[in-house]
């Protein structure tokens, strides 16, 4: 099966912090893929650093078989460089597009914290987010060229929100919306960009037991009917075990476990790094 998303030898550096380490993993196409670990881990440093949010001090990215992001430490960050695999990309030549370029070659996220246009419309948001895949310019705008364009994103802005039932909000400030319908339209948004490949991070925080249940049918959902992708950080471990294929568990950094949701549920290390359990207290 190809792979959607590879990470390879994936160090993030602040200073003479390392929040990610050495980081090599695989989602492979059409496959829910958790990303899992204690808060402060390094998760959501992984998801910038693969949205173009933060360049990787050090390693690869590939999208689709393609190399996407790719960079080794220089000059000042050479020298301080505490990670592994130094020398390994130095004769690549850099790669670090946009996060706008990402989202472009089919890649879209929501974040932990809701991130919605707050002076916006429901329905504004999510048609905002179709514009990624307009093909107008500031001829075409200029002149109206583009007017059977808009027409047809403003009528798909309102399919997609009626297939999510939030039709009936979409004169509504997005802000307004309770919580779970604000998750919900963030997810909307993200689809309006017609990805191959999403990204959630936290998408059950702050929900309720029921809200999260219904999420996570919701994003198996999805899946099916966009043909998705999905790569999930989360920390409600009824919903990771409930959705995903395959997950990896990092701690500090640096990956402790991988494999079936049975397997890393059961796992020594995992049940340490969640618990803070020493072998010492053990015995």
């Amino acid at each position: 099966m190809a792979n959607a998303l590879h990470l390879e030898n994936i160090t993030m550096q602040f200073g003479g912090v390392v929040s990610v380490n050495n980081l090599t993993l695989d989602v492979p196409e059409g496959k829910i893929i958790a990303l899992i670990g204690p808060n402060g881990a390094g998760k959501t440093t992984a998801f910038n650093c693969i949205t173009g949010v933060y360049q990787p001090t050090n390693g690869l990215i590939e999208f689709m078989g393609k190399p996407m992001v790719r960079n080794h430490p220089t000059g000042k960050d050479a020298k301080n460089y505490k990670g592994e695999n130094a020398d390994r990309y130095v004769k690549d030549p850099v790669l670090a597009p946009t996060p706008d370029r990402i989202t472009g070659l089919g890649i879209a996220r929501t974040f932990q914290n809701i991130r919605l246009w707050k002076s916006m419309t429901v329905f504004e948001n999510v048609l905002t987010a179709k514009h990624q895949r307009a093909s107008q310019n500031v001829f075409s705008a200029t002149f109206r060229g583009n007017l059977a364009e808009e027409n047809r994103m403003r009528e798909e802005t309102m399919d997609l929100l009626t297939e999510q039932g939030l039709d009936a909000y979409k004169d509504e400030l997005a802000v307004s919306l309770p919580y779970g319908l604000q998750r919900r339209l963030e997810i909307a948004r993200a689809l309006a960009t017609k990805p191959s490949l999403l990204l959630l991070d936290e998408p059950a925080a702050g929900m309720n037991p029921q809200e999260t249940a219904e999420l996570a049918d919701f994003v198996k959902e999805i899946r099916e009917k966009y043909d998705l992708t999905v790569f999930l950080i989360e920390h409600h471990m009824d919903l990771v075990m409930n959705i995903s294929d395959y997950i990896y568990v990092i701690d500090f950094g640096s990956e402790i476990a991988q494999g079936r949701p049975e397997e890393v549920q059961s796992n020594k290390r995992v049940i340490e790094a969640y618990l803070g359990v020493t072998e010492e207290e053990e015995e």
